[in-house]
């Protein structure tokens, strides 16, 4: 499992409220949520993200209430991999049961900027900052969790 993609970079603490406002929690429709992603902290961002695209930010990405809706909204956006210093406990559950994947590397958000093409082999851990030439190593996902993203998500990883 790869992916490839343009950084989008964020700081510290970003919490469910910000990456899926409350006020849009009264629709199910995946495309709805994501059409809102990240717009109280990034009003730009659901315009500048492209399919692939990563998020690379601080500690403790994901913290609030442990809404779903979050990382559908963010997955459903097009962001391929959130790369983050630390996950909130229930966000990082979250991610992976509907196929989100999230690496935890500090020394790659320190590295990584905003705008730059970073690269991700799953099977190794290895974040590689295309555009910096420098490498970074993650914990690779065990073969469970591998299988439950290749399969977009937990429900769908038991068909």
């Amino acid at each position: 499992m790869n992916t490839k993609g343009f950084v989008h970079k964020f700081g510290d603490n970003v919490d469910t409220d910000v990456i899926i406002p409350a006020r849009y929690l009264n629709t199910a429709d995946h495309k709805e949520l994501a059409s809102h992603c990240m717009e109280d902290i990034d009003k730009e961002f659901v315009k500048k993200v492209k399919a692939n695209d990563i998020i690379v930010a601080g500690y403790n990405f994901g913290c609030g209430s442990s809404r779903e809706h979050a990382p559908i909204a963010i997955k459903t956006a097009g962001v391929s991999c959130v790369i983050a210093k630390t996950f909130a406990r229930i966000f990082y559950r979250n991610s992976i049961n509907i196929g989100l994947a999230i690496l935890e590397c500090p020394q790659a958000c320190d590295g990584i900027e905003q705008g730059d093409e970073v690269a991700i082999d799953f099977d190794t851990g290895v974040i590689t900052n295309v555009t910096k030439n420098e490498t970074y190593q993650a914990q690779p996902f065990p073969d469970f969790i591998k299988e439950i993203i290749r399969k977009n998500g937990l429900l769908n990883s038991l068909k």
